[in-house]
């Protein structure tokens, strides 16, 4: 018995692609699905209603953290699954990321409290400067059994047990990600999530802006969250393997600019990349 808990904010049109590869398959009542409707202006909350076995909840405020705040309260399960509406997990990759941690007793040591899937990052058909970008941070160390950047985490009722609320940040896999030392988390390579990468460069910016706003604030309010390690492109990557050079020329560039315009909009919004939320992406093995 999972639960899964659902942000959703205008995803009408990937929602049923997510919900359906999920819950086919699935035995009865295996899954307790709960799609929380934030701030939506579309008919997000009506496709997942269409949906059997989909329980709905809907909040006036655009707001991740209180869309998962208030799914936490109404799901009665664990493992708990927190899966991003544009992510197509396989009820069978739920399955196995749910295994994960089932068992796992508690204490700071005491066994995997939480686990994320693999990830694979669809660069097909975009312009060079995004599949560069990308050729280095698919390769980057600080991936390594990290619990951000795959579109779903899974807790233990103990690893749950280590926070209270999802905080009003915009960061939220990092968070959960700071919550854990090694041994108490892991990459699930039996699953794997396909994140689809922006189709444009000026798409890229956007969201590079929007993940370095988000982690620089959850860096000022949480010691526990890891530093970034800025020459790790470099030293990691590239200079392990100098044919990458003019790809990590374009991701420093990127990651420069991204870095100023993040100085320039401190706001915290849910903003994200339009260009790569088709229904046809986001799928999962």
């Amino acid at each position: 018995m999972t639960s899964v808990v659902i942000a959703a904010h205008n995803e009408a049109a990937v929602l049923p692609g997510c919900l359906h590869r999920l819950l086919d398959g699935a035995g009865p009542d295996e899954f307790e699905v709960l799609v929380v409707a934030n701030g939506c202006t579309d008919d997000t909350a009506e496709v997942a209603r269409s949906v059997p076995g989909v329980r709905v909840l809907e909040l006036a405020e655009a707001s991740k953290s209180a869309a998962l705040n208030a799914g936490d309260d109404a799901a009665t399960r664990f493992p708990r699954i927190y899966l991003d509406a544009d992510i197509n997990l396989s009820a069978t990759g739920a399955r196995t990321l749910a295994a994960a941690v089932v068992g796992s007793p508690p204490g700071p040591a005491g066994g995997l409290l939480a686990a994320a899937p693999g990830r694979r990052l669809d660069t097909t058909g975009r312009p060079l400067p995004v599949r560069a970008y990308y050729a280095i941070n698919s390769r980057l160390p600080a991936f390594r059994d990290a619990l951000f950047g795959r579109g779903a985490i899974v807790l233990s009722a103990a690893g749950r047990a280590r926070f209270d609320r999802f905080p009003d940040q915009i960061a939220d896999d990092l968070f959960l990600d700071s919550l854990f030392e090694i041994g108490e988390k892991r990459e699930v390579g039996q699953v794997t999530t396909v994140i689809a990468t922006p189709r444009l460069t000026r798409d890229l910016l956007r969201r590079l802006g929007r993940v370095r706003t988000g982690n620089t604030a959850m860096r000022a309010t949480d010691t526990r969250v890891r530093r970034a390690r800025r020459a790790s492109w470099l030293v990691d990557v590239v200079l392990p393997r100098p044919w990458l050079l003019p790809a990590g020329i374009c991701y420093a560039v990127l990651t420069i600019a991204a870095g100023i315009s993040a100085r320039r909009n401190r706001q915290q919004t849910w903003g994200r990349d339009e260009s790569s939320r088709t229904p046809a992406e986001g799928a999962s093995r």
